[in-house]
């Protein structure tokens, strides 16, 4: 069998293939050294255990995402992350506590040692030692499947193009986040300023052919799991060092010095995928988080300093803001703090505005002991909610309903699925997972040797 695509997902559906005793042939896309799509930047899964019931993680899904979703495999996924934990820790993940800063995810989520790399790192040692084929700087160019069935795929590589067939594929290549082109067709001059913090390699290229060949569109085409990311980061592969935690700490604003969303509507970890849909829409996709001593040190900083100053007029001059502006904004902020509640960002502390348009629902803490500091933030993609649709058994699907003979998907191809809007911190990790498992387990049954 094939699998196509060197992330998580990939490695997933190759390992589970391996096991059941399928030959597999990995393409990955990129060097040694790039390899793993976003998965290298990822630091943990998020998974239903004693802690965490079944039906609480779907409220919460659904909480962040809506309910549009296709509930049957929204709970196929939640249950079969129960699993997981002890999958992973078989083909050579291990474990560390929730790190400072990240503790409201601690009762739902594993973490993983070292990070994704190190994950990725140990999935390829256990994929070469059991046998499984890799190939590196092999881009799959073009997918033949002739009347829904899977017969062979052309492969670019250093030495020319090759033909490779297979009993089956599994495509599990990343979304169409890297493609400038596809985003300008969706978002139009605005994804001019939006950055990859993911992949530049996933520039959707399989997904447009499943779809050219037939395949069921899902999810929503102009969806994106996107974050505030610092605004001095590359275009991409800036990994998750480019995220800023400091939102709900402080308050957000845009060039023109004002606010435009509530820094404290929920936990942070249902919240801070929002921020990069938010930024988006703002002048020029650019913000800036704003906040003061009181609350440094409180979340994990990113690679950049931030802007500081003694003065708010002085922090303004650096951000390129009208100083007037923002020490309104500021003042009015201030002003309608609540100081009678506790203010405690462990939890949702209900220290909010009063008569504050938008309000900030916790957390609200005066701006007003210096020094004072500022992120400059756009939206920084990691993956798109365009899919391909599959059935529980990872299967494409046809705009018929009916699935393709032996072409399987898995990981952000069609994560679109289970995933509209929103995001639940680590729930990317645990679609691959999963889906990466059942892809390769179906593949390894159904076709033939590769």
């Amino acid at each position: 069998m094939l699998v196509v695509g060197g992330g998580n997902a990939a490695l997933c559906a190759a390992l589970a293939a391996r096991d059941a005793g399928a030959r597999v042939l990995l393409l990955e896309k990129t060097s040694v050294e790039w390899r793993g799509g976003n998965s290298k930047y990822t630091r943990n899964v998020r998974v239903a255990g004693p802690e965490y019931p079944e039906e609480e993680f779907l409220r919460d899904l659904i909480e962040v995402t809506g309910p549009e979703v296709d509930l049957e495999l929204a709970r196929l996924t939640i249950e079969r992350s129960r699993e997981l934990p002890r999958w992973m820790e078989a083909h050579g993940a291990r474990w560390q506590p929730a790190m400072r800063g990240t503790l409201q995810l601690s009762r739902t989520n594993r973490f993983f040692l070292g990070g994704g790399k190190a994950l990725l790192n140990a999935y390829y040692r256990q994929a070469e030692g059991a046998g499984v084929e890799i190939g590196y700087q092999a881009e799959v160019c073009a997918l033949r499947v002739e009347h829904g069935v899977f017969q062979g795929a052309s492969v670019r590589t250093p030495e020319g193009t090759v033909e490779v067939r297979a009993g089956a594929v599994v495509v599990a290549s990343g979304g169409l986040e890297a493609n400038r082109e596809w985003l300008r067709r969706l978002h139009g001059e605005a994804a001019d300023g939006y950055l990859i913090r993911g992949s530049g390699a996933n520039d959707g290229r399989l997904l447009a052919q499943l779809l050219e060949l037939g395949a069921q569109p899902r999810g929503n085409p102009q969806g994106f799991h996107a974050v505030a990311c610092d605004a001095r980061s590359p275009r991409a592969e800036g990994g998750i060092v480019t995220r800023v935690d400091a939102v709900p700490f402080g308050i957000v604003v845009n060039r023109q010095g004002r606010r435009f969303a509530d820094e404290g509507a929920d936990l942070w970890p249902k919240r801070y995928a929002s921020w990069g849909g938010l930024i988006a829409r703002q002048p020029d996709q650019l913000a800036f988080s704003v906040f003061d001593r009181q609350v440094v040190g409180r979340f994990i900083p990113p690679l950049y300093p931030p802007y500081r100053a003694e003065r708010l007029e002085g922090l303004a001059d650096q951000m390129g803001v009208d100083a007037a502006a923002l020490l309104e904004t500021v003042a009015s902020f201030n002003r309608a703090v609540d100081g009678n509640v506790p203010y405690d960002p462990s939890r949702l502390d209900r220290r909010a505005t009063r008569g504050l348009d938008p309000p900030k629902s916790n957390w609200a803490l005066a701006i007003e002991e210096p020094p004072f500091f500022a992120y400059p933030l756009r939206p920084g993609i990691t993956f798109t909610y365009l899919a391909v649709g599959v059935d529980e058994r990872a299967r494409v699907l046809g705009k018929d309903g009916r699935p393709f003979a032996n072409v399987l998907a898995a990981g952000e191809v069609m994560a679109g699925n289970v995933l509209r809007d929103g995001y639940l911190g680590g729930f990317g990790m645990t679609i691959g997972s999963v889906f990466g498992r059942i892809a390769g387990e179906e593949a390894a049954a159904g076709g033939r040797a590769a």
